[in-house]
């Protein structure tokens, strides 16, 4: 009515009032009342907003690379914002030209040259499992990248939520992770197997050296028993030796016993001998010693006549 109107502006909203070129009012989520035909309003959203990204870029061994992420960003410096693109607003509070499309252009743009210059230092292999490295490096460069300085924007968070290859690219590697994996799998199988012969052979070896042990203490009780054997045998040998020598001396007693009780006899006649062994009285005995004394001069006698009655006595008990 009359060109006047009211304008109520949300919180997270930033208003600058023009009024014939010059700033009348400005400030977040003001209410005011103005005149149409000379006012310019211009709207800088200042809340955070997240921008979803999906482009491909390539690798350090120039291979195609896909990233998929979002950017969180907001306006610190709406003035410095609205000095460069026009956030102006018609009379049904729209924005009358495309500029505040144009800033989530320029903000992915500069993600993706940081988000490029990693990734082209980087082989496939690496840059597929490097998102917390990218997140850092892109938004330690965002903070203190001119396109957001100049724009007045400020990078809060970014996101990323996938690197992946080309599907053939993906194919080849997924095809060589599943043979390491099985190379790894052979590996541990052999490793278990390696274990438990070494296992086997422990456990060979500590039977082996508990029957070598029993052995040697085997070998020792036979050691010692046979010393024990030795030294018996050894004090048998000293007791029969001392038991000959023994027998020795009284042999020898007996025999110098004897000795001295025949040295006298050595001396006599036999003739007399056996006449005082027999007490002289034996007929029998007589006889025999003249019979030898015949002998003994046999030569000397031409002829001897014995009568049987004689024999017959003398064969006669």
């Amino acid at each position: 009515m009359l060109g006047i109107a009211y304008l109520k502006a949300s919180p997270t909203t930033y208003v600058l009032h023009y009024k014939n070129g010059a700033v009348k009012r400005e400030g977040k989520g003001l209410s005011f009342f103005y005149y149409r035909p000379t006012s310019t309003l211009v709207l800088v959203p200042v809340a955070s907003a997240d921008l979803p990204f999906v482009w491909t870029t390539t690798s350090a061994d120039f291979q195609e690379v896909t990233v998929q992420g979002q950017l969180t960003y907001r306006v610190a410096d709406p003035k410095k914002l609205a000095a460069l693109l026009d956030y102006s607003v018609d009379a049904d509070g729209k924005h009358r030209s495309e500029d505040p499309e144009k800033l989530e252009e320029r903000l992915i743009h500069a993600t993706q040259v940081l988000a490029q210059a990693v990734i082209g230092r980087m082989a496939l292999r690496e840059a597929l499992v490097s998102s917390a490295v990218l997140v850092r490096e892109v938004t330690a460069g965002l903070r203190a990248a001119d396109a957001f300085t100049m724009l007045g924007a400020e990078a809060l968070a970014l996101s990323i939520l996938s690197v992946r290859p080309t599907p053939e690219m993906a194919r080849a590697l997924e095809a060589e992770a599943r043979e390491q994996l099985q190379r790894e799998a052979d590996s541990s199988i052999y490793a278990r197997r390696n274990a438990a012969v070494e296992q086997e052979r422990i456990i060979k070896e500590s039977e082996l050296n508990t029957e070598l042990a029993v052995e040697s203490k085997k070998k020792d009780i036979r050691e010692k028993k046979m010393a024990a054997d030795i030294a018996v045998e050894e004090q048998r040998t000293a007791l029969i030796t001392r038991q000959v020598e023994n027998d020795k001396q009284a042999a020898d007693s007996r025999a110098y016993a004897l000795e001295a009780t025949l040295a006298p006899l050595r001396t006599s006649d036999w003739k007399t001998l056996m006449a005082v062994s027999s007490g002289g009285g034996d007929p029998k005995l007589m006889i025999a010693l003249a019979f030898r004394e015949l002998a003994e001069n046999a030569q000397k006698i031409g002829e001897l006549n014995m009568s049987p009655d004689l024999l017959k006595s003398l064969l006669t008990k």
